[in-house]
């Protein structure tokens, strides 16, 4: 059996079971869109080929390939490196990972199509769909090119309560998801950690490991779940932490990013803080990278736009489409729900942090980079995100004014998606990932123009990772997503921790959770003695910032 590191690429044998899956897509017919799906309804099966995990570096990739073939390149059944692109598999939890994840795929099917005007199937749509030919029935319907026949998300949707996950399933979005790949329940998690994570987590983790065994057969290279769940809930927070350790003990070779949404302080949710906490503890051990978002910056987010767009002040039309909170997706009839604007925020910093592994560009940055650049201590995994532009105007010329307003805009505190002022904070890491007509020589002006404001790490004076995708956002001409290791997080960790103690020492509401099997006070003393451990790890970094950075001799070539 071979052994590896994450990150080297092994194709498993096809050995995995051959389920039948129902098929069929709706017709994706826009005035904009030349995607012509017709629907229709058949079974296909897995692919039979096997899965690759993980995406190897070039040169580990070589060395890899020359260890374990016996013949080369080309040669050998013992496994096959990847050379293809890649894929995910997004998993939704909980009422507001599902909402989420619905606008993220109406968002997604846009984009693509925007692009793939002549409805081929390719490795950019294949990240995140399967194609099925839906005239086939039995284990030949999966297809790796050609024309598009029927598109599948590469997706697993988990809810204790039937009301998010039915109202998908009866949306104009149904025929995109595999109704085999949903797991509901009908009493919910009473927004209790513990119903979630004990109670739901053992009840569910066969059917659980089932569907993501399925989704990964499915996958030629698949290299990384992104978990989308609330931190406030019970089911979010409960039985999506409870996901992670899953996904790490049957596919520890595979990144693991989760998108976490905190509560407010205005949170309807008493229970919140408990919740909360408890996640943490998880996201600590068992995710590889996690971006929190604030519920209050996204509202903060949505009332700066629609100020922006009411007030007139703008001297030019806003160009249609080209709103982050803009529900205008494929399916013009899905009607807007009340969070769709915050959610459509969060789809599109998830369409833009996998633009560069999905399209062609300059500078192409994979997932396995964003963790290897950007978390040098496995606990400081909490990457802060920022958007810009948040509309687009209707003039199409970019003066460089505008442009290096956009990379300004990254670094200020309106534009961060939690409440956070990374200027006045550390820097571990910085990657800056940008869509569209912008060059190279832009990207380093504005790097070498920003630089003297923003401090970083004495031993990571020179900490960037950047990346420039040729293929825009829909409705805008350029785009970027700033992705920050920063002790500008910390605020948010320590707010939450208050919050938690005003409940905790007067034991309000803790007989919900203890009266759950497996469920000790003990339970919280470690979670919240976790969170101190992370706080002062920050701690300890912005202790640094005084400290002269040292300016290191270079070593001398010999000529």
């Amino acid at each position: 059996m071979l052994t590896r590191q994450r990150g080297s690429a092994v194709r498993r044998p096809s050995h995995y079971g051959n389920g039948e899956t129902q098929v069929h897509l709706r017709g994706l017919l826009t005035e904009n869109l030349n995607l012509n799906l017709e629907r229709s309804g058949a079974t296909a099966a897995t692919c039979g080929s096997g899965v690759t995990y993980g995406r190897p570096a070039p040169l580990e990739s070589a060395r890899w390939w020359a260890r374990n073939t016996e013949g080369g390149a080309g040669s050998g059944p013992v496994g096959w490196p990847c050379r293809s692109m890649t894929q995910s598999v997004v998993v939704q939890v909980g009422q507001c990972g599902n909402q989420i994840g619905c606008c993220f795929w109406d968002l997604a099917l846009r984009e693509h199509a925007a692009v793939n005007k002549k409805g081929i199937y390719d490795e950019a749509i294949s990240s995140f769909f399967r194609n099925v030919d839906t005239r086939v029935v039995g284990d030949g319907g999966t297809i790796s090119k050609g024309k598009i026949c029927s598109l599948k998300a590469r997706a697993v949707l988990i809810d204790m309560e039937e009301g998010v996950v039915n109202e998908i399933l009866q949306g104009p979005l149904r025929d995109v998801f595999d109704s085999k790949q949903l797991i509901t329940d009908i009493s919910g998690s009473g927004n209790n950690w513990a119903v979630g994570h004990k109670v739901f987590g053992s009840l569910y983790q066969e059917k659980i490991l089932e569907k993501l065994r399925k989704s990964a057969e499915h996958c030629d290279c698949l290299q990384c779940f992104f978990i989308i769940h609330s931190m406030g809930g019970g089911t979010g927070s409960g039985l999506g932490t409870f996901l992670l350790k899953v996904l790490e003990d049957e596919f520890p070779e595979v990144y693991r990013f989760v998108t976490s949404i905190y509560p407010s302080g205005e949170d309807d949710v008493i229970t919140s803080p408990y919740n909360s906490i408890l996640a943490m503890k998880e996201l600590n051990e068992h995710a590889d990278c996690v971006l929190p978002i604030d519920n209050q910056s996204l509202f903060d987010i949505i009332s700066k736009i629609d100020l922006m767009v009411n007030s007139g002040k703008l001297g030019a039309a806003i160009k249609p489409k080209s709103l982050v909170t803009s529900s205008t997706g494929v399916f013009k009839n899905r009607q807007e729900k009340p969070f769709d604007a915050m959610n459509n925020i969060v789809a599109n910093l998830l369409l833009n942090l996998t633009s560069s592994a999905r399209f062609e560009g300059s500078l192409n940055m994979d997932l396995n980079e964003i963790s290897m650049n950007l978390v040098p201590f496995p606990q400081l995994h909490y990457l802060v995100s920022s958007l810009t532009p948040l509309y687009t105007l209707a003039d199409v010329n970019i003066p460089p004014r505008r442009l290096d307003q956009m990379f300004s805009d990254a670094f200020s505190k309106d534009h961060q998606l939690i409440r956070a002022d990374p200027r006045h904070s550390l820097y571990l890491a910085c990657a800056l990932m940008v869509r569209g007509n912008v060059q190279i020589s832009d990207l380093r002006r504005n790097i070498e123009r920003l630089k003297p404001s923003l401090q970083f790490v004495s031993w990571n004076q020179e900490g960037w990772k950047t990346s420039l995708c040729s293929v825009p956002p829909v409705g805008h001409s350029h785009s970027l997503l700033a992705l920050a290791n920063n002790t500008c997080v910390k605020p948010t960790f320590i707010e939450l921790r208050e919050r938690f103690l005003r409940l905790y020492k007067k034991k309000a509401h803790l007989h919900h959770y203890l009266q759950i099997e497996g469920m000790e006070e003990s339970c919280f003393t470690e979670a919240v003695s976790s969170l101190s451990a992370l706080i002062q790890e920050y701690n300890q970094l912005d202790a640094t910032k005084s400290m002269p950075v040292e300016d290191l001799p270079r070593l001398n070539v010999a000529m």
